[in-house]
């Protein structure tokens, strides 16, 4: 679900619409917090598309939790 870039940041495979596959990979996530639910996208709360510390990038989005 995950690789690490050139600059080692954690980068989602699925993209931007691997709705499943964020909501698996948040489930097993000991650092998700939900955002703010004006920037929330998904309708299940517990998905990496809803959390705190994921930044969209052109194709998909980073993982910025500490754990």
């Amino acid at each position: 679900m995950w690789f690490r870039d050139e600059s080692g940041t954690k980068v989602f495979v699925g993209g931007q619409e691997d709705w499943s596959g964020a909501k698996a990979a948040a489930a097993r996530c000991a650092g998700f917090r939900a955002d703010e639910e004006d920037e929330q996208c998904d309708e299940e709360i517990l998905s990496c598309y809803n959390c705190r510390y994921r930044r969209w990038t052109v194709a998909s989005f980073t993982c910025m939790a500490a754990v």
